[in-house]
C-alpha cells in the first residue's frame, strides 16, 4: 500500500551522549535545536493538554520564548526527558531532572559563549 502524502516525519536530533545529558552550552560543541510543540508532543506521545499538565506538575521543562507568540523546547532536553521516562524513572526523579535541566539553562550565558568575558573581566 502506498504511503499517504499527508504523512509527516518528526525530525529529532541524533541520540548521542552530548544531547542526552544536561551540560552547559559552553562545555558542549553540539548545536542547540529548538523544537516546537507539535514535534515535542509527537515525540513524547502526549496530547497538548496532557503535555501542559506535565509542565504545571514539574514533569517537563518550561518552554523557551522565541517571540511574543511562539515557544519551543531544546531538543536535548526533550531527548533527556524521554530517555528518563523510558528508563522507568519515577515522577520525583523526573522532577529533579527538570530542575537540573532548567538550572543548566540559566548557567548558559550567550555573552560567554561568544568569548565576551563580561564586565567583571580586568
Amino acid at each position: 500500500m502506498a504511503q499517504s502524502n499527508n504523512a509527516r516525519s518528526i525530525p529529532l536530533p541524533p541520540k548521542t551522549a552530548q544531547n542526552c545529558t544536561p551540560t552547559p552550552l559552553a562545555l558542549s560543541n553540539a548545536p542547540r535545536t529548538l523544537l516546537r510543540l507539535p514535534s515535542v508532543t509527537a515525540a513524547s506521545g502526549d496530547k497538548k493538554s496532557t503535555f501542559y499538565l506535565k509542565i504545571s506538575r514539574g514533569l517537563w521543562t518550561k518552554p523557551v520564548r522565541l517571540d511574543a507568540r511562539a515557544v519551543g523546547w531544546p531538543a536535548d532536553e526533550v531527548a533527556t526527558l524521554i530517555d528518563a521516562r523510558i528508563a522507568g524513572k519515577s515522577d520525583e526523579e523526573i522532577r529533579e531532572l527538570v530542575k537540573l535541566l532548567e538550572s543548566a539553562r540559566k548557567a548558559e550565558t550567550p555573552a560567554q559563549e561568544l568569548g565576551d568575558p563580561g564586565p567583571l573581566a580586568a
